[in-house]
């Protein structure tokens, strides 16, 4: 029996106090709550699996947008947000974002999750056994540097629509030597940028592809759901707030194990094993 517009809708209200609480917590746009829950409802709403993939993906970074900003600025008046790197990390990554989002519309979507899971799960890995700095200082100005990774940050926040911060958090910390609450700040702030870029290139290329108009879960404008996107983010971008407060109480250690834990699970999920298993995760 078909999904009424009802029960999805407290659906989604559910999922974006997990989506806010996450975002603020951990510096992550909670895309791996709303993705697998966006398009179960979309395809039991009778939509087609390869468009309902796309608008979660699309969707997902639209409701990254403002959960991001509001996580942003809770970190920021608790000091922990670089914005001179935020800045060109996002600047660079926007512009990647718009082209992961065009190689995800030519691409089969179970492919972009295989991939997707094996580098989360390789972060998860390589953020749980090597040795992070152990000061909580402000990272050296790496201007180049910062501009040359938001590229390929942009380009798989495209890809996969996710806001970045599952990819940003194990960069900022172990390459570019960030402490860990200002890694966790900082890529709020990034995934402003990309999640806007990446949320042009979905619109833009739906557009193309003639997806615009009603659907049975409201209307379409590209690859992208308005309604969708304003009953998540009316919970997520407050629930954003309490995750700030939640990760400033938490030792960086604790904040960093936490972090692993949820890199672990959610790559296992986009590679599937889960399902393999039969695990109702």
């Amino acid at each position: 029996m078909a999904l009424s517009i009802l029960t999805a809708i407290i659906i989604f209200l559910i999922t974006g106090i997990g989506v806010g609480f996450a975002s603020g917590l951990l510096g992550v746009g909670g895309c791996f709550i709303m993705m697998p829950v966006q398009f179960w409802v979309y395809t039991e709403m009778g939509i087609d699996p390869n468009t309902a993939i796309l608008v979660a993906f699309g969707t997902n970074l639209f409701v990254v947008l403002p959960t991001a900003i509001s996580s942003a600025y809770g970190h920021t008046k608790k000091g922990a947000v670089l914005w001179n790197a935020a800045i060109v990390l996002g600047l660079t990554g926007s512009a990647g974002a718009v082209l992961g989002a065009t190689i995800a519309t030519h691409l089969p979507a179970h492919i972009l999750k295989m991939a997707f899971g094996l580098a989360v799960l390789a972060g998860g890995v390589w953020m749980l056994t090597a040795k992070p700095p152990t000061i909580e200082e402000e990272p050296a100005d790496k201007t180049w540097i910062w501009a040359a990774w938001g590229i390929p940050i942009g380009i798989v926040t495209g890809m996969i629509g996710i806001g970045g911060g599952i990819l940003m958090i194990p960069l900022f910390v172990l390459v570019l030597k960030f402490g860990m609450h200002k890694a966790v700040g900082t890529s709020t702030a990034v995934m402003i940028f990309t999640s806007i870029g990446g949320l042009a290139g979905y619109i833009y290329n739906g557009l193309l592809a003639g997806v615009y108009g009603a659907y049975p879960i409201g209307h379409l404008i590209g690859y992208v759901n308005p309604e969708s996107w304003l009953v998540l983010v009316a919970t997520s971008v407050p629930m954003a707030q309490v995750g700030v407060r939640v990760a400033h109480l938490l030792p960086a250690k604790q904040l960093k194990y936490v972090f692993v834990v949820v890199m672990i699970y959610i790559s296992l999920k986009m590679i599937g094993v889960f399902e393999w298993l039969r695990l109702p995760f």
